[in-house]
């Protein structure tokens, strides 16, 4: 078990696109597993020593079969939903005293290999960053946040869509979500971020500007194959993801 690595997984959302409110969209099947069951199973793959599911919506039935397949994971419940930053800040008190390196996933996101979140651990460590963000490269960025990088490659920016400039729009290295923190940086950041935008809502990334403000560098992996961190989010995309998995015999 690696003593330096806890794993939070964000599986607390509604999952309106799916068109089936009775259902939490984690708990939608490949393979005749739920989505949430493929994010945990790597975070076990990759030795986490503490693994915290937030929960919301329908969050009965996810902590049941976490209950049965995972009984080593810990829920802890995001009551009202504020956002990812939010999410994040309801696990705090389950990892008090920790001070490693926290993975954060989504639980909707399940075509994430072995092979690409290692990466992402080893090269945030040997960077020594305060934080380390997934990329992907796509043909098509649009919708997705930028990543904007200084000349040494380390990121000094993360630009949504609707922000960015047009230069900033041509660039095809988006944010995929999945994050690599210092634990004790990570909540000392969260304690800084507001809901002063449109949604009023805590986002994760915000603590990025916490990590600039004070000189904290933040660097970057990028996924070998942009597929790998796609999430569910419609029928269609669920039924694409089948067919990747089947294909790679997962």
């Amino acid at each position: 078990m690696d003593a330096r690595l806890a794993v939070v997984v964000m599986a607390a959302g509604k999952g309106t696109r799916m068109n089936n409110p009775s259902v939490a969209k984690v708990m939608y099947t490949i393979n005749d597993r739920p989505l949430i069951e493929w994010v945990v199973d790597l975070a076990a793959r990759l030795d986490s020593c503490r693994t915290v599911v937030v929960v919301g919506w329908q969050k009965e039935t996810v902590i049941a079969h976490m209950a049965v397949t995972h009984p080593s994971v810990r829920c802890v419940e995001q009551s009202p939903q504020l956002g990812t930053g939010h999410a994040v800040m309801q696990t705090e008190k389950e990892l008090h005293g920790y001070a490693g390196d926290v993975l954060v996933l989504s639980g909707d996101v399940p075509m994430l290999t072995y092979r690409t979140a290692r990466s992402l651990i080893d090269n945030h460590r040997a960077s020594g960053a305060a934080a380390t963000v997934l990329t992907a490269i796509l043909d098509d960025a649009t919708g997705y946040g930028r990543i904007v990088r200084e000349q040494g490659g380390s990121v000094s920016g993360i630009v949504e869509q609707k922000d960015a400039t047009p230069e900033q729009r041509a660039i095809r290295e988006i944010n995929s979500g999945i994050y690599v923190f210092d634990a004790v940086t990570l909540f000392e950041g969260l304690r800084h971020i507001t809901t002063d935008n449109a949604q009023h809502e805590y986002y994760l990334t915000d603590v990025f500007r916490y990590f600039w403000r004070n000189k904290l560098p933040v660097s970057a992996v990028i996924a070998d194959d942009p597929l790998e961190v796609g999430g569910i989010n419609t029928p269609a995309q669920l039924d694409e993801a089948r067919r990747i998995l089947s294909e790679r015999g997962s």
